[in-house]
């Protein structure tokens, strides 16, 4: 007869794993609540408990050996380190499910929840991965490893960030900063924090504080040749644009599109071409053919991530140009295409589509519509401490209603 309470963990990850409630797994043959005291440990099975239970599963009465089990979340984290796709990492996921309160090994809990956070971030999916990045946090303050503490809360400011909760971010980011710091970290950890730092102030309206971060963090990361070096050129570029200083942005972001191969990240050397045609996109006057070229770019990278969100924010961006360029039936085709799709878009960039929205409302006729949409915009921007993108939707808004009315 196996011991508890290592039956009973088995037990609830094989149940997990195949997706079945404590009710379709007891069946006739066994009551729920005693289902559920074996796997609380309260209840030795029995060896009629564990045929039934076998038969129920699909498999072998050995399916229950300690041996023949080992240790689960190890090894799905050992394949998903080893080799990362969405097959290893759901498996990763299910078995951090099934291990959840048993408190066997902390730190390659956390190790897990990691991967895991990481992988959701990926594909935009920001309500799983706030919940796993807050469990992250919390025990990485239980284990009393400041580097561990410094990761968690940098990826949780930058998650909520993401998601437009940028009090809650600004918080977390600045603990992460003070942490780095206080510790003296490693390099790599210092400048994480920074960059949720400087993307936090940024969205605030705090430029000067922004601006006063992103030196350091270009500072700090002058030496490298990597994805930190890279990521710190465009962070702060991103201040610059924001300081009225597009030429400065350019500077610096074109450091990067040279310096930083696609061998490097296919990932970030498409998100590098993007930003540059964002850029572009926001000169006086638009530098529109540039632009298209580096969405040309973009797109050639695209082919091989099959990243939704960053696909969506390629086509996004492709109808802001048609918008800018006067081809506006072209913009609302495109919006509309990436609007049918169920966008998996980081706040900022489902605000965007929302702006657009609203300035086609304007340009075809539906003034006092596109200017309700708009002002609902900003101030829910107000409101949420987006004071950057509230500017910059009342700067369109008022540049939209000059080029309409000086049309007609």
């Amino acid at each position: 007869m196996l011991e508890q309470p290592f039956f009973g963990r088995r037990l609830k990850q094989l149940r997990t794993e195949r997706g079945l409630s404590q009710a379709a797994l007891a069946g006739d043959g066994m009551s729920t609540g005693y289902l559920s005291r074996l796997e609380s440990g309260a209840r030795k099975p029995t060896p009629r408990a564990v045929e039934h239970l076998a038969a129920q599963l699909g498999a072998d009465v050995s399916v229950f050996d300690e041996e023949a089990a080992g240790d689960s979340l190890s090894q799905a984290l050992a394949i998903a380190a080893s080799l990362e796709s969405d097959e290893t990492l759901e498996a990763l996921e299910r078995a951090l499910v099934a291990d959840a309160g048993t408190d066997q090994d902390p730190p390659l809990r956390w190790q897990a929840l990691w991967l895991v956070a990481r992988w959701h971030r990926r594909h935009n999916r920001q309500e799983r991965e706030r919940e796993l990045l807050e469990e992250l946090v919390a025990l990485g303050e239980r284990l009393g490893q400041p580097a561990l503490r410094v990761r968690g809360l940098a990826q949780l400011a930058r998650c909520l960030r993401a998601r437009g909760e940028i009090a809650l971010a600004a918080e977390a980011a600045g603990a992460a900063h003070r942490l780095a710091r206080e510790h003296g970290l490693a390099v790599p950890d210092v400048a994480a924090s920074l960059l949720a730092l400087v993307s936090v102030e940024s969205e605030a309206g705090r430029l000067a504080d922004a601006r006063a971060h992103a030196d350091e963090l270009t500072a700090l990361t002058a030496d490298r040749r990597d994805t930190l070096w890279a990521e710190a050129l465009w962070t702060g570029a991103a201040v610059r644009v924001r300081q009225g200083d597009p030429e400065a942005a350019q500077a610096l972001l074109d450091q990067a599109l040279a310096g930083f191969p696609s061998t490097g990240g296919l990932d970030l050397w498409t998100r590098l071409r993007v930003a540059a045609a964002r850029l572009h996109t926001q000169k006086s006057p638009p530098e529109l053919d540039t632009a298209e070229r580096y969405l040309e770019q973009a797109e050639s990278g695209l082919a091989f991530l099959g990243i939704p969100a960053l696909e969506q924010e390629v086509t996004s961006l492709r109808a802001e140009l048609a918008f800018q360029d006067g081809r506006f039936a072209d913009a609302r085709a495109l919006l509309d295409r990436v609007r049918g799709a169920a966008p998996q878009m980081t706040y900022r960039n489902r605000a965007r589509l929302d702006i657009l929205d609203g300035r086609l409302l304007i340009v075809e006729g539906q003034e006092q519509a596109g200017l309700d949409r708009m002002r609902a915009l900003a101030e829910e921007a107000q409101a949420t401490a987006n004071i950057d993108l509230a500017a910059d939707i009342w700067r369109l808004l008022a540049e939209t209603l000059s080029g309409t009315r000086g049309r007609s």
